[in-house]
């Protein structure tokens, strides 16, 4: 039987080899990197899986190696630009395995949901919380939706905007001629704070290195801000929401527009009207006008 594949015989080709490893996985966001004696073990191991045919290919695929210790960095806070792609090796024409550096928006989007998840940094929300609440829609959309924090029935379900108040903006989706699949839904809090009480100044900035990752990776054209909660901790403003809304706002080259929270308008149906005109505008911004 032939001997295993090993990974490239000459020293200057290993670290080479190596080096780009390392620097695609950076550029996918992989915060803890493994060693190059993990990677090359990981190498040997993946070449002795692999079908004679496929055996000569070097290196083996490098996006497992990442697998349960992808953890992605902290955003920079001030750019919304997605992290550039480091250059990388051409495949060989007998097989074209994805770089670690082409780690899909979804995926990296899930590590990200991941990350959320395990974080115990607000000791009060990691301990009442029943599972945390990181966003759902196209992760590619061009409007963001962003609320304050979830409620009890997206703390039991893990999913923002599910409960009364997201009936509601169903509905004014609807009515802008959109689906919840056509954008991204997402709060300023990825727990629910308990008994429904207003994020503390502390858990905002706790979370907002999410939050700015979650922009990172979405790259969004508008955001649309969901209550003054929302729109006083993206904006860093004062300013209520009654002041906010009826304009187009922007945040590091992103058109905001803010309305009246759902649970708002359950509370107060007089302010539809008011929603209704700020949809509007947004609507005109995106290009698709609505009566």
């Amino acid at each position: 039987m032939a001997d295993a594949p090993q990974p490239p015989a000459n020293d200057d080709r290993l670290r080479h080899a190596l080096r780009q490893t390392l620097e695609s996985l950076a550029g996918a966001g992989v915060r803890q990197l493994p060693s190059g004696a993990a990677i090359a073990q990981e190498w040997r191991e993946a070449a002795r899986r692999q079908p004679p045919a496929a055996a000569a290919i070097e290196p083996p695929p490098a996006t497992h190696v990442s697998a349960g210790l992808a953890t992605p960095a902290p955003a920079a806070a001030r750019s919304l630009d997605p992290p550039r792609p480091r250059p990388t090796a051409a495949p060989t024409p007998a097989a074209s395995p994805a770089s670690a550096g082409d780690v899909s928006q979804a995926k990296t989007l899930k590590i990200l949901a991941e990350e959320v998840a395990a974080c115990t940094l607000c000791y009060e929300l990691a301990t009442t919380r029943k599972q945390t609440v990181f966003g759902v829609g196209d992760p590619q959309a061009r409007l963001i939706f962003l609320g304050e924090a979830p409620g009890a029935d997206e703390d039991q379900q893990g999913e923002p905007f599910v409960g009364k108040a997201g009936q509601l903006l169903n509905k004014i989706l609807e009515a802008c001629r959109l689906r919840r699949e056509d954008v991204y839904i997402l709060n300023i809090l990825k727990c629910r704070p308990p008994g429904n009480r207003n994020p503390l100044p502390e858990e905002a900035h706790n979370c907002r290195r999410f939050l700015n990752r979650q922009l990172q990776l979405i790259n969004p054209e508008f955001i649309c801000c969901l209550g003054s909660v929302a729109a006083q901790n993206l904006l860093g403003t004062t300013e209520t929401i009654g002041k906010l809304r009826g304009r187009v706002h922007q945040f590091q080259g992103v058109k905001v527009v803010c309305t009246y929270h759902p649970a708002y308008l359950l509370r107060t149906p007089s302010a539809k009207k008011q929603t209704w005109e700020d949809m509007k505008l947004l609507m005109r911004e995106l290009g698709t006008p609505v009566d």
